[in-house]
């Protein structure tokens, strides 16, 4: 059968870093507090020039000269975003062109956090299905932009980067032990919609708005949402979490995260946090934690890892991924 393996993995992040420090002037909050919370010590804030489209070229770049590939070995290019550069044309067709890119397609995908995940398991099927042979799925977002700076419960949260993968089809036996995607499963639930949400749009506000959150709404739900989706991965994959090389959970909130692993009875070393380097950097989440440790050599060639993301909608889900 056909596998999608990953051959390769790349990141960008803006230049300039922003501390919890950096907030203690701006809104009632203090480091302390922050880490306590969230666990985030810093995240990246894109400058002007520095765009959901940028990052994602360079983090495209990343990936494909990782895999030692160029864009004219690619047949498909499927961006998660919510922070697209412009409301159409859809910003992975900028990055098809910035990369000079003039055959195949390319297409956005909106889960919010989940999109990386979501943007996965399609890009899987385009390969399984024999329509393209080489995708780059990327993750890749500015949500500084959203931010309302004066709302201390959601803008020490938030952080802009990219993140990037080649997926390949080969052959597989059709066995676990098989590199490439080996299961997968994803759900939402729009009843959700009001606890984690943008108040603006073209077609309501004719404005882009700013980032809305219940946050212990969110909270109270993920972990059990998390944990239902992951359970159905390992179903379908035919595992227990004590099969697992590493967890790359969506880098969100560091209690969460926790929370989730233990549920799942993941012990703490076998999970990747990149959290408190990043912040929750939404799409761009999962795939900037796998460049992290891919380049750090925790993730290697034949390690059995989980993706996860839960976003706004609520949208959420999982992949399992023989490395």
């Amino acid at each position: 059968m056909i596998r999608s393996v990953v051959r390769g993995v790349g990141s960008a992040l803006p230049r300039r870093i922003m501390r919890n420090a950096d907030f203690e002037g701006m809104v009632e909050t203090s480091d302390a507090w922050i880490v306590q919370r969230t666990g985030i010590t810093q995240r990246h804030i894109a400058a002007d020039d520095e765009t959901t489209a940028s990052l994602g070229e360079a983090a495209a770049r990343a990936a494909l000269d990782a895999a030692g590939l160029t864009a004219q070995d690619i047949d498909l290019i499927v961006l998660a975003t919510s922070t697209p550069n412009h409301t159409f044309p859809a910003t992975s067709v900028e990055i098809q062109e910035r990369l000079g890119m003039r055959h195949g397609f390319a297409f956005d995908l909106q889960a919010v956090c989940s999109g990386f995940v979501y943007a996965v398991t399609t890009a899987d099927l385009y390969i399984r299905g024999g329509l393209a042979k080489r995708v780059l799925v990327i993750g890749s977002e500015t949500f500084s932009r959203l931010l309302d700076w004066s709302d201390r419960s959601t803008c020490v949260l938030f952080g802009d980067g990219a993140g990037a993968i080649v997926l390949e089809a080969a052959d597989g036996e059709g066995t676990l032990a098989d590199r490439g995607i080996l299961a997968a499963s994803l759900r939402s639930d729009g009843t959700h919609k009001q606890k984690l949400y943008v108040d603006g749009g073209p077609s309501t506000t004719q404005t882009v708005g700013h980032l809305r959150m219940e946050g212990r709404e969110v909270f109270k739900h993920a972990v059990g949402m998390i944990t239902d989706v992951i359970e159905a991965t390992f179903a379908a994959g035919g595992i227990t979490a004590d099969d697992l090389d590493w967890f790359v959970p969506h880098q969100a909130n560091k209690r969460i995260i926790d929370a989730s692993a233990r549920k799942l009875g993941i012990p703490e070393e076998k999970v990747v946090v990149t959290v408190d380097l990043h912040g929750n950097t939404s799409a761009a989440s999962v795939p900037l934690a796998l460049s992290v440790a891919v380049a750090d050599g925790r993730i290697k060639r034949g390690d059995l890892v989980l993706l996860e993301a839960m976003g706004g909608g609520f949208t959420w889900g999982a992949v399992l991924v023989r490395w």
